[in-house]
């Protein structure tokens, strides 16, 4: 590390002393403090992840053998030493990279936010870090800073800019592969660290995350690989702490403490921290009543590209999961795998593309709507705004008949919502329920959604 970069650091610290003088604790909020705060992520419902980094280079395949698992997690499937996995840096030329079309495939899908790997296990920046050369700006003959453009093009677009970081870093010298590692992978995956450079990690977390919200005012930070078990659940209060001072309506995942269990993230015992869970390639049964959280989902099987990896889920199972999530009052963030060259693979592309058709036409019963009232019905769906069941049909009845539980007296309206003023349906009520007649085929081939208007009490 250069000289001057340790300058900084040191001068950091000094920072962080005057700092914590004079520091707010931000871990006991009101209800009425935090619903101001959440309010713009609990409408929007819907966000775009991107994991981009070097794992792009060798995308999935590294001296003839192909990695089993996720991409960006290479160095570890394949225990691809620290000082090789370097040399990916000087290969990584994102030439190809658009971040003005990135934000608007974003917007153009529907999505209200926009989460890239700032900083991933493998401890390689996108930005200008201004303690560490291993950056884009500093190690990669790009030469030039990905996050910034990519900031900017989102506010464009009506996206929100967040941030995902690592937590676990696989090449910070602090950290070390145990060698008693039952296997590469789990060596990686819980990284120790020399205790005599623990304080310098923390202060290093410290300063690239103050950079990046003091120079980009992300939304959201969504941390990543708190499982190491050298990070301590007071670690991540304090750093939750810290980073709210930074920004008060800072958005933080619950990554960044120790309470997540197992992959659905939703613990809120001891060591919990953080502003919504996470759960990681599944969608809760039920949802989870009184807790914000955020299912993140790949397109295919992986975060990070590989270029061998053709299992696409359809458009179809892709809306129905949004929809599913939205039903239970959750966020869907769903994730895309850019090339080394910084090309969005096009399945993902024709994908997002469908998806924001769809809501163009039905996003009203997608934003700023609710968990569904009632029990989830085998055909479909429900989401809910004031005064407006939608109901979610995506396996249309034989007789063209669907019955929907909201009692007698109570419902104004029915209308198919692509075409509401046009296409009103007839409905008869009794105290079972409503039976509402259908038109003979379905409005839309992936889900028809049909408005409920109705009276409140």
């Amino acid at each position: 590390m250069h000289r001057f970069k340790w300058v900084l650091i040191f001068s950091f610290l000094a920072v962080c002393s005057l700092y914590g003088q004079t520091e707010k604790s931000y871990l006991n909020e009101t209800k009425d403090a935090r619903d101001a705060r959440m309010e713009w992520w609990r409408d929007a419902r819907f966000g775009m992840f991107i994991h981009w980094g070097l794992y792009a280079v060798p995308a999935g395949e590294y001296k003839g053998q192909k990695v089993k698992g996720i991409g960006e997690w290479i160095q570890a499937s394949l225990n691809i030493p620290r000082q090789e996995y370097e040399e990916f840096a000087p290969q990584f030329n994102p030439v190809k990279y658009d971040p003005d079309e990135w934000a608007r495939l974003a917007s153009e899908a529907g999505m209200k936010y926009l989460v890239i790997t700032s900083k991933h296990h493998d401890g390689f920046c996108l930005w200008d870090s201004k303690v560490t050369d291993y950056d884009v700006v500093d190690a990669t003959p790009y030469g030039k800073e990905l996050l910034p453009p990519l900031v900017d093009a989102c506010r464009r677009h009506g996206v929100r800019p967040a941030f995902y970081y690592s937590i676990l870093d696989w090449h910070h010298p602090s950290q070390y592969v145990d060698p008693d590692a039952k296997s590469p992978r789990a060596g990686h995956a819980r990284n120790k660290i020399y205790e005599e450079k623990r304080a310098e990690y923390i202060n290093y977390m410290k300063a690239q995350l103050e950079e990046l919200v003091t120079r980009f005012d992300p939304a959201v930070l969504w941390f990543d690989g708190e499982w190491t078990p050298w990070y301590s659940a007071e670690e991540g209060r304090e750093l939750y702490n810290y980073l709210r001072n930074l920004k008060p309506d800072l958005i933080i995942n619950n990554r960044i403490g120790k309470g997540r269990q197992g992959m659905s993230g939703l613990d809120k015992g001891e060591g919990a921290v953080g502003d919504f869970g996470t759960p990681e390639q599944e969608i809760p049964a039920t949802g989870v009543a009184g807790v914000d959280w955020e299912s993140c989902m790949t397109m295919n099987d992986t975060w990070g590209y590989k270029y061998f990896d053709g299992n696409w889920k359809s458009t179809e199972t892709l809306l129905q999961n949004l929809i599913d999530i939205v039903s239970k009052g959750g966020n869907y963030l769903l994730n895309v795998g850019p090339t080394a060259e910084g090309l969005i693979p096009q399945p993902s592309v024709h994908r997002l593309n469908a998806m924001g058709d769809w809501l163009d036409k039905y996003g009203e019963s997608i934003y700023e709507t609710t968990a569904s009232p009632y029990e989830r019905p085998q055909w479909g769906r429900y989401t809910e705004k004031p005064g407006y069941l939608y109901v979610h049909i995506f396996d249309w009845p034989e007789n063209n008949t669907l019955e929907i539980p909201l009692g007698v007296d109570k419902i104004q309206e029915v209308g198919v919502l692509s075409d509401y003023d046009e296409h009103k349906l007839y409905f008869e009520q009794s105290s079972k329920g409503t039976q509402i007649k259908l038109p003979p085929t379905p409005p839309d081939e992936f889900s028809s959604v049909v408005v409920v208007k109705y009276k409140r009490n």
